[in-house]
């Protein structure tokens, strides 16, 4: 369980319900909500408002965001509040995820395989079994090279029951501020092209729901193009990209997808 720091929970304080969402199979919102429960009665248990009394016998109510700059002022960005992992570490969404925790590595291993002994995991051992599975390689260790795989000719969208990506992006009402820094950079800008595009035709146009990134000809010379705004902040991309060439950051101000008739 990562600690977490009081530089990140003094952000959480400013730019108030940060998205965490959780796997493996737990619906996301369903397992923020208790996430975003834990938090306050965790993490923010050791800032709790606190009185103080000043020279002249008068009390002050020191509220947890000024006890947090306060910290930060005194160059305590790093300090480690355990209490937080420690209140998920007892909740019933780790024992959750922990009796879960088996499910993806079985079914790796093929669909009758995966089905059976996943089977015998959760049934037999109520997902306690003695051992813990791993994935023999990361995910963007697995992406077959365009030499390996043939095009898939999907159906148009119909515009009733499916719809292309942008109008499927507009219905999440994603927005960012337009002057806002980018929250998606490439670590090396050659790569997309000489890279990704040479080896796996540029395989970012399509594992991301939300045509974020597009390979753009002027001329004869290609390049890729980030359209930033349209991100959903599925994080496909920093899992996925076959280089880890792509650095996905929280944006400024909160920006991101709506999702308004959830």
């Amino acid at each position: 369980m990562p600690r977490i720091k009081l530089a990140l929970l003094c952000l959480a304080l400013v730019v108030v319900g940060a998205d965490l969402k959780v796997g493996p199979y737990t619906v996301g919102p369903y397992a923020a909500l208790r996430v975003d429960v834990l938090r306050p009665v965790g993490a923010l248990a050791p800032l709790a408002r606190v009185q103080v009394v000043q020279a002249d016998g008068s009390v002050t109510l020191l509220e947890p965001r000024v006890r947090c700059f306060a910290a930060l002022a005194a160059g305590r960005s790093a300090d480690a509040l355990e209490a937080y992992p420690e209140a998920f570490g007892q909740s019933w969404l780790f024992d959750e995820l922990y009796r879960a925790r088996n499910f993806k590595p079985w079914m790796a291993k093929g669909l009758y395989m995966g089905t059976l002994m996943v089977g015998v995991d959760q049934v037999v051992f109520g997902g306690k079994a003695p051992w813990t599975l791993r994935h023999a390689h990361a995910d963007h260790e697995t992406l077959r090279k365009r030499t390996e795989a043939a095009p898939i000719d999907y159906p148009k969208p119909d515009g009733r029951l499916t719809f292309d990506r942008l109008t499927s992006v507009s219905f999440s009402s994603t927005n960012h501020g337009e002057d806002q820094p980018i929250h998606l950079t490439l670590k090396d800008a050659g790569v997309p092209v000489n890279v990704n595009l040479a080896l796996y035709d540029a395989p970012e146009q399509r594992y991301c729901p939300a045509g974020v990134y597009e390979i753009v000809r002027d001329g004869d010379a290609p390049r890729l193009q980030i359209n930033a705004q349209n991100c959903v902040h599925c994080k496909t991309c920093d899992i996925k990209d076959p280089t880890q060439n792509i650095v996905w950051v929280a944006p400024e101000g909160g920006g991101g997808p709506n999702y308004p008739n959830m």
